[in-house]
């Protein structure tokens, strides 16, 4: 029978993807600041930002 570690490691590897994010020192904190200043996680912030810009980015291509 497979333990919680297993099995979240299992479930992680069909779920999602991982994506390595390298920022200058000092930058961590203030994203961290800056998201828990919004009531949202560091990944949760870096989420909606990636989704607004590519929103965002969209609209220009279209011409909106």
């Amino acid at each position: 029978m497979a333990g919680k570690t297993e099995y979240k490691n299992n479930w992680q590897k069909e779920n999602v993807d991982r994506i390595n994010l390298i920022v200058p020192k000092g930058k961590k904190d203030s994203i961290k600041a800056h998201a828990q200043a919004r009531g949202e996680s560091m990944n949760a912030f870096i989420q909606r930002a990636i989704d607004e810009t590519i929103c965002r980015d969209e609209k220009e291509e279209r011409g909106e």
